[in-house]
């Protein structure tokens, strides 16, 4: 009975190092390959708990997540033989282990050169049979999905999938820049002063119609005014036919006092007339005889 509570630890040790020792376990985001001497035995090892030969077998695990390449900002030339500065970052993951270890060794490092080698290339010659004005217009989503399937496919011998490739900015060099900028300026400077020029002339339209209009409004309404001031004269003319119709005596009579008022109400004024002129006659006698 000593003995056995002896061994029994012992026993239980010896079990726990030899499952240690004989399995392994690839966690849900992983991928293993077995090695035998440094050649691959077994591969694609998916999560779970596997078993090896101690010694014997070496394990390889790899991380099939995706992963981002972030690569620096290239050059590279358009169709119109012009340079455009690409920022770009790719998207990548494991798809088939032992490929991916017999190509890179499972190295990270040499497996974002190898990619990053076959991106600029794709760039390259994409970025090589457009313009300027398509690589940013809106034919840059189909070229980004055309650049991802063709690094894909470049890319299989390396064991990776190539999920996306995407171009995060395109920028012309320093020394384009500012000569497309002073074609713009220039260009724009172009349409303002055209612009300017078209408000003047219609500026010139708008002043000339509206003193054509002024000049219309004015004689129709001086038309009007010596219209109606006929009408007033020809209806006073009227009225005072009517008035010295009924009684004619008085309204010579009205009418002499009102010449007496016009004509002798002001100062210094001197008239020279015969005393038995006409212009008297209600002077000599009350009744106008």
């Amino acid at each position: 009975m000593n003995k056995l509570k002896t061994f029994l630890p012992l026993g239980l040790a010896g079990l726990v190092i030899a499952i240690y020792a004989f399995t392994f376990v690839v966690q849900q985001y992983e991928v293993a390959i077995k090695l035998r001497l440094g050649q691959i035995v077994g591969d694609d090892y998916r999560p779970g708990l596997h078993f090896k030969v101690p010694v014997l077998n070496n394990i390889k695990v790899f991380d099939r997540r995706i992963q981002t390449l972030d690569s620096r900002p290239e050059r590279f030339l358009t169709i119109e033989k012009k340079d455009v500065i690409v920022d770009s970052y790719t998207k990548w993951r494991i798809s088939n282990a032992a490929q991916f270890f017999r190509s890179t060794g499972g190295n990270i490092a040499r497996t974002s050169r190898l990619l990053s080698e076959r991106v600029n290339t794709s760039l390259r010659n994409e970025f090589g049979k457009r313009t300027i004005q398509e690589v940013v217009s809106d034919d840059r989503l189909a070229l980004m999905a055309l650049l991802t399937k063709e690094v894909n496919e470049n890319a299989q011998d390396l064991g990776i999938e190539v999920v996306d490739v995407r171009v995060k900015q395109i920028d012309l060099p320093p020394e384009v820049s500012e000569s497309v900028y002073s074609r713009m300026r220039a260009e724009r400077e172009r349409v303002a002063r055209d612009l300017r020029a078209q408000g003047g002339e219609a500026a010139e339209r708008i002043r000339a119609d509206a003193d054509r209009q002024r000049t219309v409004i004015v004689a129709e309404a001086f038309r009007e005014s010596e219209e109606t001031r006929g009408e007033g004269d020809a209806r006073a003319s009227q009225i005072f036919a009517n008035a010295f119709n009924q009684d004619r005596e008085f309204y010579a009579f009205f009418r002499s006092l009102s010449a007496y008022r016009s004509s002798l109400g002001q100062e210094r004024d001197v008239m020279v007339l015969e005393p038995d002129s006409d212009f008297f006659r209600f002077f000599r006698d009350p009744a106008g005889q």
